[in-house]
């Protein structure tokens, strides 16, 4: 009789963990923690991965409200993330009326003067930036991140920015901040795969603002 040639346990216990795992996408979960070149947190950075380096297909939604308020002659959030083609209500939680504009390409619009409680709704189709402003408070600036992709995250006071749940493997992870010193705002991270949880540092270089908010 003829014996079956026995595998080594190590090329066996290989096999085994790829057809246990084979078929089932993993989820990996990315925590960045960005700060500035003085090593000091920076809030407000959008952090963006791409699976394969590609948009994600289908409908995106994510759990905060597409919502850019004006309250104490300020934009609340100073910065929003907001999927392609959704509608962002600009309401004005003012005593004073505000006339919000955004001259950015793809995403220009107007709303001429509205006061207290009043509300306006804009489409925001283009991938991109919307920067946002008053016409009548010189010192109020905002920004829209306009994203093609589900896994968005924005940086906490902290500096993190935690994405959960995105597919293990190869992607693109992007860091943008409106005042990054970079080719349109925006830094691509040398991270080349995900594969569970996944911690990380990036520091970015960040020009002074021509205005406070």
């Amino acid at each position: 009789m003829r014996k079956t040639a026995k595998l080594p346990a190590s090329l066996a216990a290989t096999l085994f963990s790829v057809a246990l795992f084979s078929g089932h996408a993993k989820a990996a979960d990315l925590t960045l923690t960005v700060r500035g070149s003085d090593g000091k947190p920076v809030p407000d950075a959008v952090v963006t991965v791409y699976p394969g380096g590609q948009p994600t297909k289908g409908p995106i939604k994510f759990d905060w409200p597409y919502r850019v308020a004006q309250q104490n002659i300020q934009f609340t959030p100073f910065v929003l993330i907001a999927p392609a083609g959704a509608e962002v209500s600009f309401p004005n939680l003012d005593k004073v009326r505000h006339h919000v504009y955004s001259f950015s390409a793809g995403n220009k619009f107007e709303l001429k003067l509205y006061g207290r409680e009043e509300n306006r709704t804009v489409r925001m189709p283009a991938v991109g930036v919307a920067a946002i402003g008053c016409n009548i408070h010189d010192q109020m600036v905002g920004f829209i991140k306009v994203v093609d992709t589900q896994y968005a995250a924005k940086s906490d006071a902290s500096g993190k920015a935690v994405i959960r749940g995105a597919p293990d493997g190869a992607v693109v992870v992007k860091v943008w901040h409106p005042y990054l010193r970079a080719p349109k705002n925006e830094k691509t991270l040398p991270l080349a795969a995900l594969k569970g949880a996944v911690a990380q540092d990036v520091a970015i270089d960040l020009r002074a603002p021509a205005m406070t908010h």
